[in-house]
């Protein structure tokens, strides 16, 4: 969103010149606090901060990461506990808010959630499990698997090879377990 150019000079006078806050500038001309900020950051100004208070927590705050550290699934309330046996006075629930933004956080693990219709889809692979001895012939063991991706339901089925047939038959095999040779229809009845 841009702003007349009278407003941002307006601003910048205010700011530069009169030293006024921008909270004070915001309310005085009706306008949010991040615009004021930035017409401040777009003229070349330093836009202000707002200092940090030292927070209760901060002296115990090693404390707590190496403990978290330690002992990642420690509860909150425990580790009130324990703080507050070591001089902390602050309250708890809002320990509890501060401690969840210190906890160790789990590595994200990168996945597709499969969201599927009954029937839309089904994922196919072969596995292998060794070779057989048949007589003097050395045979691959080939595991045909099918998974439906709605119910997960599986079917799993053992071939002495990986050809194309077996994989067809594979499929027919699957699809007969499942009833999918079967009609099923419904009489309805006005």
């Amino acid at each position: 969103m841009t702003i007349a150019p009278e407003l941002s000079a307006r601003i910048l006078r205010l700011y530069d010149v009169e030293k006024w806050r921008v909270g004070t500038i915001s309310r005085l001309l009706r306008v949010h606090r991040d615009t004021v900020h930035r017409v401040l950051a777009q003229s070349g100004l330093p836009t202000p901060s707002t200092p940090l208070r030292p927070s209760r927590i901060d002296p115990y705050g090693a404390f707590i990461l190496q403990t978290l550290a330690q002992f990642p699934e420690l509860s909150a309330v425990r580790l009130f506990g324990m703080v507050s046996e070591r001089g902390y006075a602050g309250s708890g629930e809002h320990f509890r808010h501060l401690i969840a933004g210190m906890r160790p956080r789990p590595v994200a693990e990168a996945y597709l959630r499969l969201r599927t219709l009954p029937g839309e889809q089904a994922q196919v692979d072969w596995g292998h499990f060794g070779h057989l001895q048949i007589g003097r012939a050395r045979r691959p063991l080939m595991a045909f698997v099918m998974v439906l991706s709605y119910s997960r339901a599986i079917f799993l089925r053992f071939f002495l090879d990986a050809r194309m047939d077996s994989f067809l038959r594979g499929h027919v095999e699957a699809f007969a377990s499942w009833g999918a040779g079967r009609m099923r229809t419904k009489t309805w009845t006005t």
